[in-house]
Parts: structure tokens; C-alpha cells; sequence
């Protein structure tokens, strides 16, 4: 029997907006707002382009990660950044409460229902990554996060890969890089809650380093995830 496929789309730290209730709490900050700790460059377009192409929910942030990261769980200590983790308990629940909580409960309710009617969903969560980090050379221009021991997450993104291969040989897609898959974030903790022949949960991870330079090469990238994912899923 074949189980229908529901793609869904989030992009977690698709933008480095500030509300405005909380812009004094950044003064000083705007560098930072502006570099690959503010948003991830690039993980929103990414995110749109899949999402029209698999006619599938779309669910993205435009607040920066700064304020509170939604890819983060509760209690987390990277939960609250240097600006947001000192002020008041007050204010970081109303963080909490305006941002997160409404955030996750949209992707997982859109995830459930359609668990509930028989589908087997795969979540893409759209990510970039900076080109180096603490003087390190991140090898790769297509990270694919997933969690070995879950064999539908671990499968397609053996076939991602390999389409992603023969699509665009002049790319280089790695798996669980440049971080692991099973590391504390959005797929991780939606893993737990369904099981793994019902929720396929994978990070895609762009290198900044093609938004950055922008041109045909940046297009060239997103066309490849884009157009090696027909083969995948077929």
C-alpha cells in the first residue's frame, strides 16, 4: 500500500527584523543583527522556491534569532541571545509567548493533522550556514541533517544526495554537516513526538557563501536542491 506524502516547509531564522517594542534591547547590536548570527542569508528564498515548487504550507520567521530562536527548545541555553537572556523574566516570557510558542504550535498542528489523516509528512526546515566559523573552512555547499537511526529520513536523504550528485556534480552535498542532525532544534523535538514511518523531519543547509556572491551560481544552487527533489520522492 502507498502512504500519500505531505511535504511542509519552515524556515526558522528566515529574517533579523526587531519589533519594535524590543528595539531598545539591540542598540549596539546592529552588526551583529547583520551577520550569520542575526538570520540565516538566503534560508528564506530557499524556503519560498520549495515550498511553490511542492505546493506545500510554508511557515517562516522574519525575526532574527537574537530575540528568541525558534529552532531551539525550551530551556535551551541558545534559546535567548546576549541582548534577550538578561532582561527580565517578564519580558522574556512575553518573548516566549508572542514568537515561539505560536511559531512551533503552527508547524506541529499543520504536522499533526496531517498524520491524523494518513499521510506521511516531510518537513523541510531551511537553514544556511556561514563559509567559516572560529577560523574553520566549512567544506561543503549542501548540508542534509537528518537522524541515522530513523531509516525514511536516512533514505531520502541518500537519495537527495545522489540526485543532487547527478544533477549538479559541481556542488558538494555532505550529510550532517556541517552539524548533526540529531543535535537540538525544531526536527529534533517533532521527532519525538510522532513516529518515524509517519514524520520525516531534515534540515537543509545552504553555504552563505553562493547568497553572498549571488549571480548564477546562487541560482544554479537553488535550482539543484529544487530540481533533484522529483527524483527523490519518486
Amino acid at each position: 500500500m502507498t502512504v500519500e506524502l505531505h511535504f511542509v516547509v519552515s524556515c526558522e531564522h528566515g529574517g533579523n527584523r526587531i519589533p519594535a517594542r524590543y528595539g531598545q534591547l539591540f542598540r549596539g547590536f546592529a552588526g551583529l543583527l547583520h551577520s550569520h548570527r542575526g538570520y540565516d542569508i538566503g534560508a528564506l528564498r530557499m524556503a519560498r522556491e520549495l515550498a511553490a515548487m511542492l505546493a506545500a504550507p510554508l511557515f517562516a520567521a522574519t525575526t532574527s534569532r537574537l530575540l528568541i530562536d525558534l529552532n531551539r527548545s525550551m530551556g535551551h541555553p541558545n534559546l535567548y541571545s546576549e541582548a534577550t537572556r538578561d532582561v527580565p523574566a517578564a519580558v522574556r516570557r512575553e518573548i516566549l509567548e508572542r514568537y515561539h510558542t505560536p511559531y512551533r504550535n503552527n508547524v506541529e498542528k499543520s504536522i499533526s493533522e496531517a498524520i491524523r489523516a494518513g499521510q506521511r509528512v516531510i518537513h523541510i526546515s531551511s537553514h544556511s550556514f556561514t563559509p567559516e566559523l572560529n577560523g574553520q573552512i566549512r567544506n561543503t555547499d549542501i548540508g542534509l541533517l537528518y537522524d541515522p537511526p530513523r531509516p525514511f529520513e536516512r533514505d531520502f536523504c541518500n537519495r537527495w544526495r545522489a540526485n543532487l550528485r547527478a544533477h549538479a556534480p559541481g556542488f558538494a552535498v555532505r550529510r550532517n554537516y556541517p552539524y548533526a542532525g540529531r543535535a537540538n532544534g525544531l526536527t529534533s523535538y517533532l521527532r519525538r513526538r510522532y513516529p518515524a514511518n509517519a514524520y520525516v523531519g531534515i534540515e537543509l543547509e545552504i553555504n552563505q557563501k553562493h547568497v553572498l556572491k549571488g549571480g548564477q551560481k546562487w541560482r544554479e544552487l537553488r535550482n539543484s536542491v529544487i530540481g533533484a527533489l522529483p527524483r527523490t520522492v519518486g
